[in-house]
């Protein structure tokens, strides 16, 4: 007779910043996918949402209080302050991570697809640590994004960084991934390339990532840029070698350019360059600032982490029957 798999408990992981006008309606939608998850066996009956309130200046906190009181499985997580997005689902990640079995981590805006997640505990039963939730198209997205975002996993390949294609941050990790994961002390954090690294047992869900219903995108242009640059400037020292190989292409063309310069000058054809001679100074200056200015980030980077200063401070967490505070 086949011994029966004791259910885990599952813990939802949400990061929020400015969430309160989807915060009730990803509380509902998710208290439903714990509900029939634990109705068919899959998941243990005590299994819980964690929402993760990252310094919100909105109503955020006080709908996750207020939705704490009313349903038990919903439990909150109160950063002292706004960390960002990594670090507050880090965060969350690591609580859950001594309160669970299996964790899921999600968004507030229920963009991705969250039916999937009974996949993802397939696949963990069968014995993955980590399930990644991937976009089977992008059919949602603008031209623009969706070039945009194409063009990031390319360069993410070319630097030499191992990302999985179309995957965010909706994913499942088991107990022991997260307790592998808590070793990585960095500060510079990029998830989607931290947990390649672990090299446990990994599969893919694929769904139709939907739109947004309520609130504004908290990853405009602007962020999606910084990450991409965290995320290579994190995993990869191309950069570095790019800039080296673009000085040795300005060496050769400057001796290519003295060559010319000194025929020229034998051969009667000197021709007057007083433009081509200062735009080449102004190219050189400004190659020279680039370098100088993405080496500087290098070593920024450095310097934030041998300081080992915390990545956050949790002033609050709800749990089931009472709120404690974290000194």
């Amino acid at each position: 007779m086949k011994e029966s798999i004791k259910p885990e408990r599952l813990a939802i992981v949400v990061p929020c910043y400015n969430e309160e006008e989807m915060l009730a309606l990803s509380s509902e939608a998710l208290r439903g996918v714990l509900k029939d998850l634990a109705g068919k066996g899959k998941i243990a009956q005590d299994s819980f949402i964690l929402f993760v309130d990252d310094g919100s200046r909105d109503a955020t906190w006080e709908l996750i209080e207020k939705e704490h009181r009313k349903f038990p499985q919903v439990k909150g997580l109160k950063l002292a302050g706004n960390v960002g997005h990594q670090f507050a689902l880090t965060a969350g990640l690591l609580t859950a991570r001594d309160m669970s079995g299996v964790t899921v981590s999600i968004d507030a805006d229920l963009q991705d697809d969250i039916l999937v997640i009974e996949e993802m505990i397939d696949k963990f039963q069968e014995g993955c640590d980590v399930v990644y939730g991937v976009r089977s198209d992008r059919k949602t997205d603008s031209f623009f994004k969706r070039t945009t975002a194409q063009a990031f996993y390319k360069l993410m390949a070319v630097m030499g960084v191992k990302t999985v294609y179309n995957h965010a941050d909706f994913r499942l990790m088991s107990k022991r991934a997260l307790e592998e994961f808590s070793k990585y002390q960095e500060n510079n954090l990029f998830l989607r390339g931290m947990i390649p690294l672990l090299g446990y047992k990994t599969d893919q869900v694929y769904y139709e990532r939907k739109e947004r219903v309520a609130g504004e995108s908290k990853y405009p242009l602007g962020k999606m840029l910084s990450l991409a640059f965290n995320g290579i400037s994190s995993f990869s020292v191309k950069p570095i070698s790019l800039i080296i190989g673009l000085g040795v292409c300005i060496v050769a063309g400057s001796v290519l350019a003295a060559l010319y310069a000194l025929i020229s000058y034998f051969t009667g054809h000197v021709v007057a360059g007083w433009t081509s001679l200062i735009l080449s100074i102004w190219f050189i200056g400004g190659v020279q600032l680039l370098s100088i200015g993405l080496i500087g980030q290098y070593i920024g980077k450095i310097y934030i982490e041998v300081k080992h200063r915390p990545r956050y401070h949790i002033e609050k967490i709800l749990d089931e029957n009472e709120m404690i505070k974290v000194s």
